[in-house]
């Protein structure tokens, strides 16, 4: 007979302390390597926000401050990715689409991909170029606003802000380049996609190719600079549907109807419309893009576009209350949520919130998907940082003003997964010493254990 031993009550009280005493080890060894981050002078004056978790035991290593709230800049992104990856299917919904005998009718849904030069497979200006019916376009689902609510309004003219709306095209975004390869005439300057918009050249030339938007208006000042090639992207103004429409018969070459949303809604019970996606863009390779090159426009026109989806309508401050009281109610302390980017500094999240979220999307979606979205060392917003740990962490980076923040998954040299956050406000250094100071701390974590 096969004799079967349990432990004693005193053998398990030893393995508890063993297991306790080990626990206390590791929190006390990752103290010391924290103590030595913040007490850097790098950090000295800030606030600084860390949690290290281990999802196999479902414990935390290491917290410190780690229930406080913080400013996350881009890894506010998390949360928007995980809500992504949840309702917006295998393919983004480019356009809603019915249409009869003469007509075609669209329904925009935000996606920002229409156009844009990561695409080159283009299904919805395939649709509109090769139809011979008439197109028309309601955007009565457009509950929202161009900026965002906490964006700096001086950063309009910036490449990394441009305005949400229902319909983008070319990412929102004009690029402008000044060609002047040839010295013996006159520097080439032109846009893309070319536009007969108002422009005003500065009549002195300087040592840098600038372009300066008006804040309200799609006029722009150019000034000539020394160099033989430059890019400049600006964004430009939206006017919600308007610009798209303005832009949309020179790239179709022909016209898009815009109809009120009374109308559109009585057309279509009066035509017993029935409205189907257009699909456009794999969301995995769409989310790679936004999460590696930390692109605010892809992240807040998700949002937009999640909202669309549950709601029927493209408005943040609807879809983040909906989102805060279902997929969110269970984060340890409820952030104030108010975009889809992190541009905003109204946005608080505490670091233990974004552990939360990234163990949700390992959970949900599998930790082998999320290495395919999430930048790893040396790439994306990553290059030149963590190149000895690359396929080793995979993480968000977030910068504001004042804010580095860091927060993702991690394998230890023992082979231990862990999820971290390292969330910083109030610095008053480069946020480039700051985030050596974060990857010493994070290369030691993973060295160590």
């Amino acid at each position: 007979m096969r004799k079967y031993l349990f432990p004693s009550g005193a053998q398990l009280f030893l393995i508890f302390c063993i297991s306790l005493f080990t626990s206390c080890s590791v929190s006390k060894q990752i103290s010391r390597s924290a103590k030595k981050a913040i007490e850097d002078p790098s950090l000295a004056n800030a606030h600084v926000g860390i949690s290290i978790f281990e999802p196999a035991t479902g414990k935390y290593w290491f917290n410190y401050q780690g229930d406080k709230y913080f400013t996350p800049a881009s890894n506010t992104k998390l949360a928007t990715c995980y809500v992504a990856l949840k309702y917006l299917g295998d393919s983004l919904t480019g356009v809603l689409k019915a249409e009869n005998d003469t007509a075609i009718y669209l329904i925009p849904t935000g996606d920002p991909t229409f156009l844009h030069p990561d695409f080159r497979n283009q299904p919805v200006y395939d649709l509109l170029k090769n139809t011979n019916k008439k197109i028309y376009i309601s955007d009565g689902n457009w509950q929202s606003e161009a900026w965002g609510m906490g964006w700096s309004w001086d950063d309009y003219n910036e490449d990394y802000q441009p305005e949400r709306s229902p319909l983008p095209m070319y990412g929102n975004v004009l690029k402008w380049v000044q060609d002047n390869n040839n010295t013996k005439e006159p520097a080439v300057i032109y846009s893309l996609p070319e536009v007969n918009w108002n422009v005003n050249f500065n009549p002195v030339n300087a040592k840098n190719f600038s372009v300066y938007r008006n804040i309200s208006s799609n006029v722009y000042r150019i000034t000539q600079g020394k160099e033989k090639f430059k890019e400049i992207e600006v964004p430009f103004v939206t006017n919600g549907i308007k610009t798209a429409l303005e832009l949309l018969p020179d790239t179709i070459h022909k016209t898009v109807e815009l109809i009120s949303p009374e109308k559109f809604q009585q057309l279509t019970r009066q035509l017993n419309l029935n409205f189907n996606p257009v699909k456009s863009q794999a969301v995995d390779s769409f989310l790679k893009i936004t999460m590696h090159r930390s692109d605010n426009l892809y992240a807040e026109q998700s949002l937009l576009m999640v909202s669309e989806r549950l709601l029927g309508v493209m408005n943040e401050e609807r879809i983040l209350d909906t989102l805060l009281n279902t997929d969110y109610k269970d984060l340890p302390q409820k952030p104030k949520w108010v975009g889809g980017s992190g541009l905003s500094h109204y946005n608080l999240f505490s670091p233990q919130d974004l552990v939360t979220v990234l163990n949700k999307m390992k959970n949900d979606f599998g930790l082998d998907r999320m290495k395919t979205i999430l930048a790893t060392g040396n790439t994306g917003t990553l290059t030149h940082y963590y190149k000895a740990d690359s396929g080793y962490i995979y993480a968000k980076t977030g910068t504001l003003s004042g804010v580095v923040s860091l927060s993702g998954y991690l394998l230890t040299r023992k082979n231990k997964q862990l999820i971290f956050s390292v969330l910083i406000n109030n610095h008053n250094t480069s946020a480039a010493t700051v985030r050596r100071t974060v990857e010493k701390f994070i290369d030691n974590l993973r060295n160590k254990f």
